[in-house]
């Protein structure tokens, strides 16, 4: 029986944080096609809307979702004789691609709050986000290579600038599970948490997230993104470019002025 898209993605909101909680806990919030439209429809709706300042997403049940489901029509290989293959560049170019570039594309910061399993792409979706903060019983699994597939959903490219080349060769080819405190000590992940204060702490830093300057933050993030691939004086162009900018926003002269005046900033660039 099929989902209704609109239950496989909760959203709710916290003042200016957005909560997207991906939701099928009996597959461990395995990805199916309906569901990786619905997490772009729901970022695209925090994105477009001005009142959010930045998203958490997380996983219901026991999982943060254990990436794709094989089960899905689109990937489950046909048993029959003669069936031909199934295409899975096509899932990737039509969903995982358009979702891992929005996700990178997002005006306000993202953080994943990795409440159990991380697996496949389930894992590099997490990764894709501005900060991970994970609780102590989570872990990370780049699966792929146990199925004869390779890292998608971003992670050739994330692995490597996370936790340099040879522990990106590792995760990769072996597919071990990494516990959230080995992700922290190999710059997997921001930060590992007790289980019982993950929301609490992915809120918070959320919130504190949320009253900072969006646009600055959003453009740190590609700025910082662009830079693994520039020398250093392309890199310093482009800091001068984006801070030229930048100094002619709102964000820039109510930060300056709220220093001066000794009081909270209120930020509204995005």
């Amino acid at each position: 029986m099929s989902e209704s898209p609109e239950l496989v993605i909760q959203v709710s909101t916290q003042g200016a944080v957005r909560i997207l909680t991906l939701n099928r806990p009996t597959a461990l919030n395995a990805f199916t096609a309906a569901m990786l439209a619905s997490t772009r429809e729901a970022l695209a709706e925090a994105a477009a809307d001005s009142s959010v300042r930045a998203v958490v997403i997380t996983g219901a049940g026991r999982a943060f979702s254990a990436g794709q489901d094989l089960g899905d029509p689109l990937v489950k290989p046909d048993p029959s004789p003669g069936a031909a293959p199934k295409d899975i560049g096509h899932l990737l170019d039509g969903y995982y691609i358009p979702l891992a570039l929005q996700l990178r594309a997002m005006p306000v910061p993202t953080i994943a709050a990795v409440n159990g399993v991380a697996a496949g792409a389930g894992a590099n979706f997490a990764l894709g986000c501005d900060l991970v903060i994970a609780g102590e019983s989570a872990s990370f699994i780049q699966a792929f290579s146990k199925i004869g597939l390779i890292p998608d959903c971003g992670g050739t490219w994330l692995l490597p600038r996370l936790v340099g080349r040879a522990k990106a060769m590792q995760l990769a080819l072996l597919g071990d599970k990494v516990k959230a405190a080995e992700a922290v000590s190999i710059g997997l992940i921001a930060r590992c948490v007790p289980d019982a204060d993950l929301m609490s702490e992915a809120m918070a830093t959320a919130q504190k997230l949320a009253a900072m300057p969006s646009r600055a933050l959003a453009e740190t993030r590609r700025l910082i993104d662009q830079a693994m691939d520039q020398d250093f004086e392309d890199a310093l162009r482009v800091e001068a470019m984006m801070q030229s900018q930048l100094g002619f926003a709102h964000d820039y002269s109510e930060g300056v002025q709220a220093f001066m005046d000794k009081r909270s900033p209120q930020f509204k660039d995005r």
